[in-house]
């Protein structure tokens, strides 16, 4: 088969990009480490800090955004790794990855902080983002049909 020179720039320009990908698979494995670090880190301080031994109610909101934000980390790596291996974007696992994002962000509010429009808004982010995660799960994918 004869490829022509728009095709080897296609290619050139694909091998680029992979290259890129595989990159920042190895970025947000450092992200995700630093971001476990990070965790540990914060919880012995706060169980170090008196009243020893003890996590408060603002200890452990602080400590789950922590947390939720370690698996947004691996959700996205997730992502990169199936882009990688099947060279196609899996809008559940997206769907899914921005799922755990707003409902971190819902976990960490401090409702006394913030405007209510900002809440109904965030409400509504919530009620998109689940009926869109609902139908791309109960719509039949392109492969099935």
């Amino acid at each position: 088969m004869k490829i022509d020179s728009d095709d080897i720039l296609t290619l050139k320009l694909y091998a680029i990009v992979k290259f890129c990908v595989r990159l920042l698979s190895i970025f947000m494995v450092f992200v995700i480490i630093m971001g476990v670090v990070d965790v540990g880190w914060t919880i012995w301080q706060k169980l170090m800090s008196a009243p020893k031994f003890i996590l408060t109610i603002s200890d452990m909101l602080a400590t789950f955004g922590a947390f939720m934000a370690v698996l947004i980390a691996i959700e996205i790596l997730i992502n990169i790794t199936i882009y990688l291996r099947e060279d196609v974007i899996h809008v559940k696992i997206v769907m899914a990855t921005a799922l755990m994002a707003i409902a971190q962000k819902v976990i960490i509010m401090d409702f006394e902080q913030l405007e209510p429009s900002y809440v109904y808004a965030i409400g509504v982010v919530v009620v998109a983002m689940s009926i869109g995660y609902w139908m791309v799960h109960k719509l039949p994918s392109a492969s099935q049909s």
